[in-house]
C-alpha cells in the first residue's frame, strides 16, 4: 500500500492521517444535515466535534502508547507522531464520550437526542477513517491464503512485508459501513431515545470482538489468556449496551420520529 502519499521539500502528506481527517469531516458534514431535524444549532454541533475531535485524539493516542509501550522507550518524541499510524479506537471513544457526555449536559441539550444523532454518523466516518489503516499497514491481519488475501511491499508499511495476510483493516470498513446502514434503518422508525447509539455501541462491540480473531499485530492477552484487551472491552461494552437499550425501553422515553 501507499502509508506516504506524496512528498514535497519537507512537507509530508501522510495517508492515514488523511483519511482520519476525512473520516471527520464526513461524520462532522452528516450529522450537521441530520441536526436540523432534531432541533439542535449547527453551532453546538461544531463545538461538540471540536470537543470530540481534541478528547478522542488524545484519548486514542495515550490508549495506543500504554499497549505498546516498548515502542517508545528509547525514542519518546514518537508519541506525538500520530500521522504515523497507532491510534485505538476505543481508547479515543471511551475519552470522548466521557468528555461529550460532560459538554451535552453543560450545554442543557438531550442526552440520548444528542447520541442518537451522532452515531450513524460516527460509524460512517470510522469506515472512512479505516481505509487509513490499509493504506499504512496498521491493524494487519494474520496470515492467510485465501482468494481475497492482501501482500504488503511498500518498506513504509507497518504490516509484514510479502506475506498474504487477512485483510482486516477491510473487514473494518464493511462492518462499520454496514453499522451505518443498520443504525439509519433504526433510526426511521419510533422507539425510544438512546436506541441508535446503543445500538451502535452494542453492534460494534460484537463485529469488532469478531474481526480480533483476524489480527495479526500484538493484540495483548488480557482475559485469561484468550481475549484481547479490545475483545474484552467489545463484550463488555455490548453486554452493557445491550442492558442499555432494556432498560432505556422500559422507560419509554420516545423520541421524535
Amino acid at each position: 500500500m501507499h502509508p506516504v502519499l506524496f512528498k514535497i521539500g519537507g512537507i509530508t502528506l501522510y495517508t492515514y492521517g488523511l483519511f482520519v481527517g476525512l473520516g471527520f469531516l464526513v461524520a462532522v458534514w452528516l450529522t450537521n444535515r441530520r441536526a436540523a431535524t432534531r432541533g439542535i444549532a449547527a453551532e453546538k454541533i461544531s463545538d461538540l466535534f471540536f470537543v470530540v475531535l481534541v478528547a478522542s485524539i488524545l484519548g486514542a493516542r495515550l490508549f495506543y502508547v500504554v499497549l505498546n509501550l516498548s515502542e517508545f522507550t528509547s525514542d519518546p518524541l514518537n508519541i506525538v507522531k500520530i500521522w504515523n499510524g497507532g491510534l485505538v479506537f476505543y481508547g479515543g471513544f471511551i475519552t470522548a464520550l466521557v468528555t461529550a457526555m460532560a459538554w451535552v449536559k453543560k450545554q442543557g441539550l438531550d442526552l440520548w437526542n444528542t447520541a442518537d444523532l451522532l452515531a450513524p454518523p460516527i460509524a460512517l466516518g470510522h469506515a472512512v477513517g479505516r481505509l487509513g489503516c490499509l493504506f499504512a499497514g496498521c491493524c494487519y491481519g494474520r496470515e492467510c491464503h485465501l482468494p481475497w488475501a492482501i501482500e504488503f511491499h511498500n518498506p513504509d508499511s507497518l504490516a509484514p512485508l510479502g506475506v498474504y495476510l487477512h485483510p482486516t483493516q477491510v473487514y473494518s470498513v464493511l462492518s462499520n459501513l454496514s453499522i451505518f446502514l443498520i443504525l439509519l434503518m433504526i433510526d426511521g422508525k419510533k422507539g425510544f431515545k438512546g436506541r441508535v447509539f446503543w445500538s451502535y455501541i452494542l453492534l460494534y462491540g460484537l463485529f469488532r470482538s469478531f474481526i480480533e480473531m483476524f489480527r495479526g499485530d500484538f493484540r495483548g492477552d488480557f482475559f485469561l489468556e484468550i481475549l484481547s484487551v479490545s475483545q474484552t472491552i467489545g463484550i463488555m461494552m455490548s453486554v452493557f449496551a445491550a442492558f442499555m437499550l432494556v432498560r432505556l425501553s422500559r422507560q419509554g422515553i420516545h423520541d421524535r420520529n
